[in-house]
């Protein structure tokens, strides 16, 4: 005889396997009791890999880490109560980066809400406006079997490719005792032939431009277009090809994939832009695609530009990402799309003879001018922070060997605070890397947990460049870490406290004690023993030489901690040193 726990086993089989057939291959377990029929599902089902996370909110930045790697959602699975509580950090995270995710929360019956049965809260949009789509489907009824497979299908979809983009939605199931059943006497309903998945959305997000736009922008060929790339701004060899067809400069973010050496690609524009003389050129044009980098100072440029400068925000999904307020145009486009159209455009202008003598002379100049700026940025950066420098320990100089020195294929997830900011404004361009971090809502919270997911996710060797606070945050990522088979090396540096905030106003103008109480905070915690309590190799590391053996290790499997001592004012002053090294190179220019 069929009970009602057969019925829940054989509703989250069906949602096990339309997850598989949507493409979903992870999924983190966070241990509990109510989740049971859900858990049991995902362990017996090959297609997916369970990763088990004590710690819910660990675990919703483990899957958060492994969609941010892959593109694909993972499924996050806990408990009722406040274990489903936990998982908002990460949810609101994906939400604001367009990171795929699933989150499937179990919950009590109806019957045990309203009377104070425990581990028993309203968990029905619990996560508010930050969820791309959210379901309480109730407690899983054979005669409502027709909607398990759709309920699981459209859960894959709106967390890939929602109006609004990629992002995290909320499955909160209902499930009543007794927990345990089999799927085996269920006849549950038959999924599509050829392991196609119930629902489908098919076609590029925004897909190809307006011809319109195409025309504005190729019209600028050979003059002052400048492109600024970040995160997501679609294929880089497309994006470079079209920048030096334009004869364009393309600022390159380390995360756009973008910045690699090549003659249209500048990656010191937080430096160059500084300097009072590079600052005072003014493009004709600016196409951005990608998220906004970490850089004030770009950021400000941008906004000083004047209206007379249009700036074209491409977006696949129309996302307004302009907190200045400059943009003249969003264009809701592929941004591959839009590349490849240029290179189109501008090779059908060249052959017609209409990109006259004058204009070519004015892209060559316009394009030498960023071109050699930059190689003297990138010399003076060398020069500063090289192995023998007096900057060579240096924040700005970790994060630029950390970059270097990643394994060809490695992949970087930079913490935000200090060292994404050090990643975007001081690392050399380089090929056979990428650079990931959480900047959606730009917090330092799930870190660690993040880079977990991000190792898991394809085996590639993973280093996370951390601040001390962010890795005390989410130290209890490290447990059972070295246990999971992945290579993660997570770099520390610790200047005990909150480093960025010695960059404020706060840190110049408020009393010395009032400041590190309130932003400063210094902790005074052995980084390198909390690491090692949790189990992970730890290797001090007091120079370069010591540094670059530690990521010429980097795809040896296992976790290790480097712990790189700093300082929070001489940090300051290094940043300060190596942007007024830019700054004296440019002057024989």
């Amino acid at each position: 005889m069929t009970g009602p726990g057969d019925v829940q086993a054989a509703f989250c089989a069906v949602l096990v396997d339309e997850w598989a057939r949507g493409g979903v291959t992870d999924a983190v377990v966070a241990p509990g009791s109510r989740s049971t029929p859900l858990v049991i599902a995902l362990d017996a089902d090959p297609r997916l890999r369970v990763h088990v996370v004590l710690d819910e909110r660990s675990a919703g930045f483990v899957a958060l880490g492994l969609g941010l790697a892959t593109g694909r959602p993972a499924v996050v699975a806990t408990t009722s109560g406040t274990a489903a509580v936990e998982l908002h950090p990460a949810v609101v995270e994906a939400a604001h980066a367009g990171v795929p995710l699933i989150a499937a929360t179990a919950d009590r019956p109806p019957e045990l809400h309203g009377v104070g049965a425990p581990q028993t809260v309203d968990q029905e949009g619990l996560y508010g406006a930050t969820v791309r789509w959210a379901v309480s489907p109730g407690v899983a009824d054979l005669a409502a079997s027709g909607s398990w497979r759709p309920l699981a299908a459209r859960s894959v979809v709106a967390a890939t490719s929602a109006p609004d983009g990629p992002g995290p939605v909320h499955l909160n199931l209902a499930f009543r005792e007794p927990l345990l059943g089999s799927a085996a006497g269920v006849t549950g309903p038959v999924g599509r032939a050829g392991g196609a998945p119930w629902h489908q959305r098919s076609g590029p997000a925004g897909g190809a431009p307006a011809e319109p736009m195409v025309e504005l922008l190729a019209a600028h060929a050979g003059g002052r277009g400048l492109i600024v790339a970040g995160a997501g701004c679609g294929d880089p060899t497309t994006l470079i090809e079209a920048a030096q067809r334009l004869g364009w400069p393309l600022l390159a973010d380390p995360r756009s994939g973008c910045r690699v050496p090549a003659n249209p690609v500048v990656a010191a524009a937080d430096a160059l832009l500084r300097v009072a003389e590079v600052a005072a050129w003014r493009p004709e044009l600016v196409l951005r695609l990608g998220a906004p980098w970490a850089s004030k100072v770009l950021a400000q440029w941008l906004a000083g530009l004047g209206p007379e400068v249009p700036q074209v925000l491409v977006d696949p999904w129309g996302r307004w990402a302009d907190p200045e307020r400059r943009v003249g145009y969003v264009l809701a486009a592929d941004p591959t799309a839009v590349a490849a159209a240029l290179l189109a455009a501008t090779g059908r202008a060249g052959q017609a003879g209409q990109a006259g003598t004058a204009g070519r002379e004015s892209a060559s100049e316009w394009a030498r001018q960023w071109a050699a700026a930059e190689q003297a940025a990138q010399a003076a950066l060398d020069r500063e922070s090289a192995r023998d420098a007096p900057l060579a320990m240096s924040e700005p100089a970790v994060a630029r060997a950390v970059v270097a020195g990643l394994p060809d294929g490695g992949l970087l997830l930079a913490s935000s605070s200090m060292p994404v900011r050090d990643v975007e404004w001081y690392s050399a361009p380089r090929q056979k890397v990428t650079v990931l971090a959480n900047r959606g809502a730009n917090g330092i919270d799930g870190v660690l947990s993040t880079a977990v997911g991000a190792a898991l996710a394809g085996g590639a060797p993973t280093v996370a460049l951390i601040g001390d606070l962010a890795f005390l945050y989410d130290a209890g990522a490290m447990l059972g870490a070295g246990d999971r088979e992945i290579a993660l090396t997570v770099v520390v540096v610790d200047n005990d406290g909150g480093g960025i905030f010695s960059f404020l106003p706060q840190a110049s103008e408020l009393p010395g004690a009032r400041f590190e109480r309130y932003w400063g905070t210094p902790h005074g915690i052995d980084i390198g023993a909390v690491a090692a309590a949790y189990g992970a190799a730890v290797v001090p590391v007091r120079d370069r030489g010591s540094l670059d053996a530690v990521l010429a290790g980097a795809a040896e499997p296992g976790v290790r901690v480097a712990v790189v001592p700093s300082e929070r004012s001489a940090n300051v002053a290094a940043h300060d040193a190596l942007n007024r090294a830019v700054a004296e190179a440019l002057v024989t220019l």
